[in-house]
């Protein structure tokens, strides 16, 4: 893992650079601006671009790095944090996973105990198979992490104060839901062995980012059919209805080709249309991938001015751009 950030960093040199004494946290290069809220992040290895990815102008300003499915450690987020902070509190935005959420608290303890610097937090939890609307805020953090990241990012840059722009990222987390397939399981290098056995001729709609149980296993589905399963749970999930506007993600789980997510946006975007939910913007590519997992989730964030507004804001990540930009 340490040899894959050295590689990270060394091919953009120019944007991001390793945080003083940590070799697990990466920051802006120009880091820390100067009367912006900061913005941190953080997770386990193995789902590039998150989250180190979406370290950049316009998004966030520093990223704390676990081992492959772990969670980085306390001391790394807040020597992530202190090296961000510009003066106006830091931010901390990260999916909902309990070890991510117990090391970022204790890490904010120590800011506030030993450097008086101002934190809060927001949880993305948008997996619509782990839990049900009325619980949502309990549920895993996968793909739409995404769009909290562009809108807290974009809010950020405006020059919002920390309490706006945690509002707009827990606004953005609440207007968003995904659900992902699996065709295939992922090997994490130390053990040597998959996480989980599936069939050749079978899939598992529902299934989480580390091999989290989904909803069901069922055979094989053409991309239409699988569309057919997934986006009528989303729209039931968000209540939306005709004349709604929302932004698609249709992201790679890490061993699907770009053909075949382009394929499953042609069928998302006929099954919107049909029930006549206005499309705004489309992403297609690697967003939050699983190592080498074969299979793709799909996300709709319901938009409203403001949050259409922050999303076209300018953002500037190198490590994107390799994944078809923002």
């Amino acid at each position: 893992m340490d040899e894959m950030l050295q590689g990270i960093v060394k091919a953009f040199p120019d944007r991001l650079r390793f945080t003083e004494g940590d070799p697990r946290g990466i920051i802006r290069a120009d880091a820390p601006v100067q009367g912006k809220v900061a913005i941190a992040t953080g997770g386990g290895s193995g789902h590039l671009p998150v989250f180190l990815g979406y370290v950049g102008k316009g998004l966030v300003d520093g990223c704390s790095v676990g081992n492959v499915f772990s969670s980085p450690s306390a001391d790394t987020m807040a020597q992530v944090a202190r090296q961000i902070h510009g003066g106006r509190g830091v931010l901390f935005l990260y999916g909902n996973y309990f070890g991510d959420k117990m090391n970022f608290d204790l890490a904010a303890e120590i800011l506030e105990d030993e450097d008086g610097i101002r934190t809060l937090s927001v949880r993305v939890a948008d997996d619509v198979a782990s839990a049900p609307r009325d619980r949502w805020e309990s549920r895993r953090g996968v793909a739409g992490i995404f769009f909290a990241y562009k809108t807290a990012g974009a809010s950020a840059e405006r020059g919002d104060d920390l309490e706006q722009v945690a509002e707009i990222a827990r606004r953005a987390t609440s207007r968003t839901a995904t659900m992902g397939v699996a065709l295939s399981s992922c090997t994490i290098p130390a053990s040597g062995k998959p996480t989980f056995e599936i069939g050749d001729d079978e899939m598992e709609i529902g299934m989480g980012i580390h091999g989290e149980p989904g909803i069901t296993r069922t055979k094989l589905m053409s991309a239409g059919e699988i569309a057919e399963r997934v986006v009528p749970e989303l729209i039931r999930d968000l209540s939306l209805a005709a004349g709604d506007e929302v932004a698609v993600l249709v992201n790679g789980s890490g061993a699907t080709p770009p053909e075949e997510l382009f394929i499953m946006n042609r069928e998302v975007h006929a099954l919107l249309e049909k029930e006549k939910i206005r499309i705004y913007r489309t992403f297609v590519g690697e967003y939050a991938t699983s190592l080498e997992m074969a299979g793709c989730s799909v996300s709709l964030f319901k938009l409203d001015d403001e949050l259409k507004m922050l999303l076209d804001a300018p953002a500037d990540t190198p490590f994107l751009n390799t994944f078809g930009g923002v």
